[in-house]
């Protein structure tokens, strides 16, 4: 019988993502949120990557940052602060904002931030709204944004992703993506290699496919001594996940 299964932290703690469970992830939107568009592998390949573009790829735009591990040939692997860093890139092109913007506001907040994946730190999290402000002052036109339409924006869409997660001295240490009033699912990169599980230490994939095989929920509350609360928001969370 299963009970309260232990963390297992990875070798460097750092969580371990492949592309479809990176972007699965990255695509989650939970429930009471503004509708958000999803991305694809090959959209986060390019960010991680760089890629080519004009005419006959002559030109070469750099990733936004370098992720924690290789990502080589078709290869994509990615840390928590990765996946966390590629949330807030996603929420800024949901925004309509521009690549070429992003970097901007990448470059202003490691400067500010002095780390070099600062949307996943402390300090972005209390100073993001100026950084984010100051930099879409103006759109790809150069006109004016007002500035009560950006601080709209700033709170609808980015601030409600900085309020679920949580902290460890400087940089970002959990992520619960039913929002921090319900904790009972949370992505840990020293837990379970960073997959999402509930409050006992069960990944939320296995609880659900323990009661598609069995078809009762208490059923497997008794086999893996896990609230039937819990369960139901892994069920819940698994069922967004793949929406």
């Amino acid at each position: 019988m299963l009970k309260n299964v232990p963390a297992e932290p990875d070798a460097m703690g750092k969580g371990t993502y492949s592309a479809v469970e990176g972007v699965r992830l990255l695509n989650f939107n939970r429930p009471g949120l503004a509708p958000a568009r999803r991305v694809s592998r090959n959209t986060v390949a390019r960010w991680l990557r760089g890629y080519s573009h004009g005419e006959d790829n002559t030109r070469h735009s750099e990733p936004l940052w370098r992720p924690d591990y290789q990502n080589e040939d078709d290869q994509i692997e990615l840390s928590f602060r990765d996946l966390i860093e590629l949330r807030f890139v996603k929420t800024f092109r949901d925004l309509g904002i521009g690549l070429p913007t992003i970097r901007d506001c990448y470059r202003r907040a490691v400067e500010e931030v002095r780390d070099d994946r600062p949307f996943s730190t402390q300090r972005f999290r209390t100073d993001g709204k100026t950084i984010f402000l100051e930099i879409t002052e103006k759109d790809h036109d150069g006109r004016m944004i007002d500035l009560k339409r950006r601080q709209q924006v700033f709170r609808t869409m980015i601030e409600p992703s900085l309020r679920d997660l949580e902290f460890d001295a400087s940089t970002v240490s959990r992520w619960y993506p039913l929002g921090m009033r319900q904790r009972s699912v949370v992505v840990d990169p020293s837990r379970s290699f960073g997959r999402p599980i509930v409050r006992q230490g069960v990944p939320t994939e296995i609880l659900a496919e323990a009661v598609k095989i069995d078809g009762s929920i208490e059923a497997v509350a008794r086999l893996y001594e896990v609230p039937k609360a819990e369960i139901r928001s892994a069920l819940a969370f698994e069922e967004q996940l793949a929406a």
